[in-house]
């Protein structure tokens, strides 16, 4: 009995256990999978994939938006290639669909597992802190959704960091799951739009152009949502100023 009662790791660490795992995973896909979920890969099996796509369409989505939640998930390299690929397999609409299902579900997975964690203990030392940081949270409680919804919309921020960041100070789980929803359908119809012109791509013998959503006329778009998400804020601390 002693011997089983020293197996069992204690409640602290088991908090931490799937952070942990997550991370473990992910360094060890940057290694073993980089070189495999890439465009060539997709190219060399597009005859095969759109032949089982046309017999087996159920099978396959479901599949896809599988591991495409484990490519989110555990952070693992090839998450831009899945998004591509959901318009190349699926077409605008369907692949975009499935895009933005499979990448949520896969943020939520990352979220819940660094709240339960690190992120618990990060969230009670931000509620009794004094100063500078309670009025960081403070502001963000007030401002959650706007925050939450420029993670998403602008470009910069890694998909990573959007999903761990949050549950790391504490947001509310629906406003997180809301604005990765609504937030990643710009970006995810971007990618899914270079998906459904992949095979042209392919028989040019090229390779899709990424730096598409950088282009002004899908950049500015996206960065006009994002300061639309902003503009609360600004009215708020215009306010505050103010005295209103």
């Amino acid at each position: 009995m002693s011997d089983m009662t020293e197996t069992v790791p204690p409640a602290g660490l088991k908090r931490h256990l799937p952070l942990i795992t997550i991370l473990a995973v992910a360094v060890l896909g940057y290694f073993t999978l980089r070189d495999y979920l890439t465009f060539d890969t997709l190219r060399d099996n597009r005859e095969a994939l759109l032949a089982y796509r046309d017999a087996n369409y159920t099978l396959l989505a479901l599949g896809f938006v599988g591991l495409y939640i484990a490519i989110v998930a555990f952070s693992l390299p090839g998450a831009a290639v899945a998004s591509v690929t959901g318009g190349f397999l699926f077409g605008l609409w369907g692949g975009t669909a499935f895009n933005v299902l499979a990448a949520t579900v896969g943020a939520m997975a990352i979220f819940l597992a660094a709240r339960a964690g690190l992120g618990r203990t990060l969230a009670g030392k931000l509620e009794t802190s004094d100063g500078t940081l309670r009025k960081l949270k403070e502001g963000l409680r007030d401002n959650e959704i706007s925050v939450l919804f420029i993670l998403r919309l602008v470009p910069v921020v890694p998909f990573f960091v959007a999903n761990l960041l949050p549950a790391l100070v504490g947001v509310k789980f629906r406003n997180f799951v809301l604005t990765t929803a609504l937030g990643i359908i710009p970006g995810a119809f971007v990618f899914t739009s270079i998906g459904v012109g992949l095979g042209e791509v392919f028989d040019r013998g090229e390779s899709p152009d990424l730096s598409l959503l950088w282009a002004p006329h899908v950049i500015g778009p996206i960065l006009g949502l994002a300061a639309l998400a902003a503009l609360p804020i600004v009215i708020k601390a215009l306010r505050g100023k103010k005295g209103i």
